[in-house]
């Protein structure tokens, strides 16, 4: 789930604050036609800007029946909020290093949360906010781990910073793994570059029948689908549409939508089953983007991080997710 351009030099020293499974219900794919259970019913007089505590810039959000969970790329500090009312409470506090990017929850009420420059994964109770299990992903100082998705009982994660995916293998029943289970996947084909403040491999999903994954290169605006056993990356055919500063992805059936941080977008496309080819339908602008950076539904809504990477005081600075009707 990731980035700043604070449009110069500001870029690269704030840079970003970043088959169907049970698991990542964030960006985990969805049949055509098809809602899961938990978000059957549209939230038609719920608020639609959820605004945080000052300073708790959100990077990625996920939902569990009606209720939301952020990662604060600030402080690594995780906060749940009720969908119906509004209200923020602290879920799991700041840990002090490395911010927190992407997040994903899974049916046993795990919260799988990509740990940035610290390089690590963390497991938290969603119910108690403690954490179960940490595991270290990147070996490099040089990191920045990212967004995750599941694909065939295993949980993939980009690193924006190393050209490599972290593999997790989970069990079942909600069985996590040891940490020698976790694999590091060379990321071949897709050329990581210092451009735009050297954000590379970015949201990540699966491909519409399930058997590759869809990785979305932010600063050069490539989409990749990626062999999930060799790691080699081939960019997928948009018919030229532009995914600069391409973030959080969502697919759901052939739908997917990716938030353009930079660019104030959420581009829609529709993809053909094997993820090769796609096209753009529609790009949504809305006035309260401010960099999104993550992109959830919940019923009819769709609900947006926003990162306002410019803010010129973000200790003080007012952050939110905001609720638009789904445009697809």
């Amino acid at each position: 789930m990731k980035l700043s351009v604070a449009l110069s030099a500001a870029l690269v020293a704030v840079t970003l604050t970043t088959g169907s499974s049970a698991y990542a219900a964030e960006s985990s794919p969805v049949p055509a036609g098809k809602l899961p259970a938990a978000t059957a019913t549209a939230p038609t007089r719920w608020p639609t800007t959820l605004p945080l505590p000052a300073g708790e810039r959100p990077e990625g959000f996920t939902i569990s029946g009606t209720t939301g969970y952020a990662a604060s790329f600030t402080d690594g500090s995780i906060w749940r909020v009720n969908l119906r009312t509004g209200k923020w409470q602290l879920l799991t506090p700041a840990t002090g290093v490395g911010g927190a990017v992407g997040i994903r929850v899974d049916s046993h009420g795990h919260l799988f949360v990509a740990g940035g420059y610290a390089g690590n994964l963390r497991v938290i109770d969603s119910y108690t906010g403690k954490v179960l299990a940490t595991y270290q992903l990147a070996k490099d100082a040089h990191t920045i781990v990212n967004d995750m998705t599941v694909l065939d009982g295993a949980l993939y994660v980009t690193d924006s910073f190393s050209p490599y995916l972290y593999k997790l293998p989970l069990g079942k029943g909600g069985g996590l793994p040891e940490q020698s289970e976790v694999q590091a996947i060379p990321l071949k084909g897709m050329p990581y570059t210092d451009d735009n403040g050297g954000w590379n491999a970015n949201g990540i999903t699966t491909t519409p029948d399930g058997k590759a994954l869809l990785v979305i290169q932010t600063n050069t605006g490539v989409l990749y689908r990626v062999d999930q056993a060799t790691g080699h990356a081939t960019p997928v055919d948009v018919g030229g549409a532009d995914l600069t500063w391409g973030d959080g992805m969502r697919l759901e059936g052939t739908t997917l939508y990716i938030t353009r941080n930079v660019a104030n977008k959420l581009a829609v496309l529709q993809l053909n089953k094997a993820g090769t080819k796609g096209r753009l339908t529609t790009e949504v602008t809305d006035p309260r983007f401010d960099n999104p950076t993550s992109v959830t539904r919940l019923g009819n809504k769709l609900y947006i991080t926003n990162g306002r990477f410019s803010a010129a005081d973000p200790a003080n600075t007012t952050y939110s997710i905001d609720a638009i009707p789904n445009p697809a």
